[in-house]
């Protein structure tokens, strides 16, 4: 979630091809499933996004899965329903879950400061390192002031798109800002919070995080198509091309890109993936039950990301959001490169959903919302069981 069209939806870190396939990976005695799917996948096409991919899976392990527009806007090319795309934020549930399966281990406590792990790190403009604990930096309470670097034009992407930083040279970013709050005293999204967290798993492990999520997550679940870029521009095949509306006549292909960020941003998945890592997540199978409790344990996001998300709070690297059939939802979504992608699961981990866009609607508030609401939407409808 970042505020500039780089990253519209999590934004934060949210054509004219008419192609639709429907796709089930097991028999679906639940028709009404697929057909709502189908309904809200044509909604968000419909808003002009060039291409969508949904899978949803419910607790009889039975899978739908619903495209919708093209992967090419050049050649026409249906989408693919496995298609890789860019994680973005949702990587951070990943970093979160490796930072408290080494709290569970011993190896880290949530109420360490990060002065202990990563001294001298965090200081100047009033930051202090010393005043500032682990779980803060998981549930964006911290006060660091988010600045990440993103292009906000077509011109500046042809400029910017190879620029990478290092973790410390992002910290550094931030630390040039006073605090947004006194550590504790509020809540706003700081991506250099999670840049500060992979730092820490590499300090207390002795390997960099995306080596710890590989062995921790990817490897126990068979997630064989979720993977660590690192400074590669390209995505496996096969994958959608990624868009960006910057303004009205100005649609890019975005595709080609180094995440800025590249060890908390540079991992790719596909529906599949992200789906069966949420609901192994909220399932019990990553975390011992007291570990599990501290993610789910929110707070109330910010005013101006709750006109995205009504009543949205943040645990330790996991959103909760409500349900209209009542309850609540866990979920992280993602923007960035053009990539928008929501995701869902029921609080038993049983029922779940991803949506995978190819286009960010980046250039006006009012389009970031219809597409955030749209595919929203589609979430709450696949959790909710349909009416008999």
């Amino acid at each position: 979630m970042i505020s500039t069209p780089r990253r519209v939806a999590l934004a934060l870190g949210l054509v004219t091809m008419l192609f639709a396939g429907v796709a089930c990976a097991k028999s679906d005695p639940d028709s009404g499933v697929a057909e709502q799917l189908r309904r809200d996948v044509d909604a968000i096409h419909a808003l002009g996004i060039s291409g969508v991919q949904a899978r949803v899976i419910r607790p009889d392990g039975a899978e739908s899965v619903v495209t919708a527009g093209t992967s090419d806007l050049t050649s026409g090319a249906p989408v693919d329903p496995d298609g890789y795309f860019r994680m973005a934020s949702t990587s951070k549930t990943l970093i979160a879950t490796v930072i408290l399966q080494l709290a569970a281990e011993g190896k880290l406590s949530l109420e360490d400061s990060v002065e202990h792990w990563l001294p001298n790190m965090v200081h100047g403009n009033g930051n202090d390192g010393n005043a500032i604990t682990v779980r803060q930096l998981l549930q964006h309470t911290s006060g660091i002031h988010n600045d990440l670097p993103g292009y906000t034009t077509a011109q500046e992407y042809v400029e910017q798109r190879y620029d990478t930083y290092t973790p410390e040279q992002l910290v550094a970013r931030a630390m040039s800002h006073a605090p947004d709050f006194a550590p504790g005293q509020g809540w706003e999204y700081a991506n250099t919070g999670y840049t500060l967290l992979t730092m820490i798993i590499e300090k207390a492990t002795g390997r960099p995080s995306h080596e710890e999520i590989e062995t921790r997550i990817l490897h126990p679940l068979a997630l064989d198509h979720t993977r660590w870029l690192g400074t590669s521009s390209t995505l496996p095949a096969p994958h959608t091309k990624a868009y960006q509306l910057f303004g009205p006549d100005s649609k890019v292909d975005v595709t080609d890109q180094i995440p800025i960020d590249p060890e908390t941003l540079s991992w790719v998945t596909t529906t599949h993936d992200e789906n069966i890592f949420f609901r192994a997540l909220l399932s019990g199978r990553l975390l011992p039950a007291p570990q599990l409790a501290a993610m789910r344990d929110t707070v109330p996001v910010s005013a101006d990301l709750e006109q995205l998300w009504p009543n949205g709070k943040y645990g330790l690297g996991l959103a909760e959001r409500p349900l209209p059939c009542g309850g609540t939802y866990w979920s992280h979504e993602g923007g960035d490169g053009g990539y928008i992608t929501l995701n869902g699961v029921t609080p038993d981990g049983t029922r779940s959903a991803v949506v995978s866009m190819s286009e960010a609607m980046g250039d006006t508030p009012d389009h970031i919302r219809a597409q955030e609401s749209a595919a929203t939407t589609l979430i709450t409808d696949a959790l909710c069981p349909p009416a008999s």
